[in-house]
């Protein structure tokens, strides 16, 4: 089988920023971790491609409501399972043209409360994945993090910096660890094995679908806002942050499997639109109509004693330009309004990526 068939796409075209890579989408694609928040909404734009989506998701923070609207698209299929099925794997992989590998532990919250699993899980589902892939050279896109830049002060992040991580007595550093050797892994199977991978280093997704059950702040401060609760921030408010839409980072990640030059390539995704906490909490409350007040929490009350956190974590964005031309065009406003557009409808359903 053609591993690159040409598709016809269905529906209204990317958005136009610049230029795009002719290679085609695959006809058939396995979507670990595609019931989430990000994995569904890579599942609507794979979807409106004319791709045939193939998901597995064992529903541990997705929610199978976020597919609806792909559920009936031809060729579609929902798998409810795990990841570190390496039987499953194997044979989801095999019935495929690419994957893209998103299933892992996801959220501070739950990283802290949860080290053992956020290592298992992660870098055992990277390991089985990648070694289907191997098996006949399937591509893979690997889903990874800004986390992975651990306490680094080289702002903004340049994929290829050092990265800093704190001690092993602290599991907060567990996911960025784990997640750095999810790349590695990666990047020796292409070595060793010939798979060709791609990974992308997201940066603070935020969109409809999203919820702060696992500690992702901008649908939390939303939903506190809504409810009249206070606002919590943690530590001074002062760390900045850059929150991408959801939809410009989809359109990032279809380039960018698009584009030839970026197979074997390590690419950060987001947005450089720097805030800050504080203001973030400010421009949501605002937003959302509310007087509730925004109460500043000590960060080992939110987790625990000793926690770290990193006063700016921004992205160079250069490398995903030259590659695929693409660029966040979506503002914060507009993205802190669609957030609270969804949380007032009860949209927000998974906590995904």
């Amino acid at each position: 089988m053609d591993r690159w068939p040409l598709v016809a796409t269905r529906g209204p075209a990317p958005r136009e920023q610049g230029r795009v890579s002719s290679l085609p989408m695959p006809e058939r694609l396995l979507l670990t971790g595609g019931a989430g928040f990000l994995g569904s909404h890579m599942a609507d734009r794979l979807v409106n491609e004319g791709v045939e989506v193939v998901v597995l998701d064992d529903l541990s923070t997705g929610r199978r409501e976020n597919l609806d609207a792909v559920a009936g698209a031809p060729g579609f299929e929902f798998h409810q399972g795990s990841a570190m099925d390496q039987g499953l794997v194997e044979d989801l992989v095999a019935q495929v043209d690419g994957v893209w590998h998103l299933a892992a532990a996801v959220g501070v919250k739950r990283v802290v409360d949860r080290p053992v699993e956020t290592i298992v899980t992660n870098v055992e589902a990277t390991r089985v994945v990648l070694e289907a892939a191997a098996s006949d050279g399937t591509p893979v896109l690997l889903a990874s993090t800004s986390e992975v830049y651990g306490k680094s002060q080289a702002v903004p992040f340049r994929e290829d910096a050092d990265v800093t991580l704190g001690p092993t007595t602290r599991s907060r550093w567990s996911y960025a660890c784990s997640k750095a050797l999810d790349e590695w892994l990666a990047l020796a199977y292409r070595t060793q094995a010939g798979v060709p991978v791609r990974v992308c280093r997201f940066f603070n997704v935020v969109g409809p679908r999203q919820t702060g059950r696992y500690g992702m702040v901008l649908p939390t401060l939303a939903q506190q806002a809504l409810r009249g609760e206070p606002m919590t921030v943690h530590g001074d408010g002062r760390q900045t942050r850059s929150f991408a839409h959801v939809d410009d980072v989809v359109e990032a990640v279809v380039r960018l499997w698009r584009c030839p030059e970026a197979e074997g390539e390590v690419v950060n995704v987001g947005s450089d639109e720097e805030v800050s906490i504080l203001s973030l909490a400010e421009q949501v409350r605002a937003a959302a109509g509310s007087d509730s007040p925004v109460l500043l929490v000590p960060y080992e009350e939110a987790y625990a004693a000793g926690f770290e956190d990193m006063r700016r974590r921004v992205p160079d964005l250069s490398k995903l330009h030259r590659l695929t031309g693409a660029r966040p065009l979506t503002p914060l406003p507009r993205a802190i309004e669609d957030v609270i557009a969804a949380s007032r409808s009860g949209a927000a359903l998974s906590g995904g990526r």
